[in-house]
């Protein structure tokens, strides 16, 4: 495949690009990449003193809210960032995009390297968050989940980035269904309210999102491994991620040589 031969060829040059766009974020605040850090953190901290304190939610069962909520949330937040910036990416690098010599197909990919710092926090927050109550994350399960991410994001963000080059209005739109599938995405909710209506269930679990947030969810709070418990909702969610590479690719192939016209 040549968009995985490209990113392996230029994987130093992607991993240079990436530190210099987080850092550039940032660069003209006095705290620099702090903010980067800072801000989804006391996102997190606000909706657990929120739901736990304020509205006194009990989604989490026999297990401390913070311990349930926080992965979820960790997770989520960093496939967010992950696919808003990775979508703009093109049209942000487009100095890059205009350079003959220059790989298009990494752009997305430095993106999602740059968002990658925040993710890493996040999900140790999640996990100092675990031990602070006594309980430690299989980390092998983990591991798995992360994988699981960026392999969808990276099939996801290639399609998107291709559209949104092309209709910038895409680029809106998308902020809007991010915003709504964190609602339909059992974030601040659990799954299990909707276990009555089979339709339903079947359908939030099928989404790649819920299976993410869930598959972390569980690394934290469940003994069993997450394709186990999720069943064929992980062969159905690599059906998808697969899918998505194979029409993204082709999307950004057919249309690639037309990006630098349009920006």
């Amino acid at each position: 495949m040549e968009f995985i031969k490209t990113s392996i060829k230029n994987k130093k040059l992607i991993w240079q690009l990436g530190k210099n766009d987080f850092r550039n974020r940032f660069a003209s605040t006095g705290l620099g990449s702090i903010w980067g850090f800072l801000q989804p953190f006391v996102f997190m901290l606000t909706y657990v003193i929120v739901f736990q304190y304020i509205l006194k939610v009990g989604a989490a069962g026999n297990d401390p809210y913070a311990v349930w909520f926080l992965p979820g949330m960790a997770i989520w937040q960093s496939i967010s960032d992950i696919v808003i910036n990775a979508t703009g990416s093109i049209r942000n690098y487009s100095y890059l995009v205009k350079k003959v010599v220059f790989p298009v197909d990494i752009i997305p990919i430095i993106s999602i390297v740059a968002s990658s710092f925040v993710a890493i926090f996040l999900f140790l927050v999640a996990i100092a968050v675990g031990f602070f109550y006594g309980y430690i994350p299989n980390f092998l399960q983990v591991i798995y989940i992360v994988i699981a991410m960026y392999s969808f994001l990276i099939a996801f963000t290639r399609f998107t980035s291709a559209v949104a080059t092309l209709v910038p209005d895409f680029a809106q739109l998308l902020n809007i269904l991010m915003q709504l599938f964190m609602w339909f995405t059992p974030v601040v909710w659990n799954l299990s309210m909707i276990d009555g209506n089979v339709f339903l269930s079947r359908l939030f679990r099928c989404m790649p999102f819920t299976y993410l947030v869930s598959g972390f969810r569980d690394s934290f709070i469940s003994s069993n491994i997450v394709t186990q418990s999720h069943g064929i909702y992980t062969i159905v969610f690599w059906i998808i991620t697969i899918a998505m590479f194979v029409w993204g690719n082709y999307i950004f192939k057919k249309n690639k040589k037309d990006f630098a016209d349009v920006l």
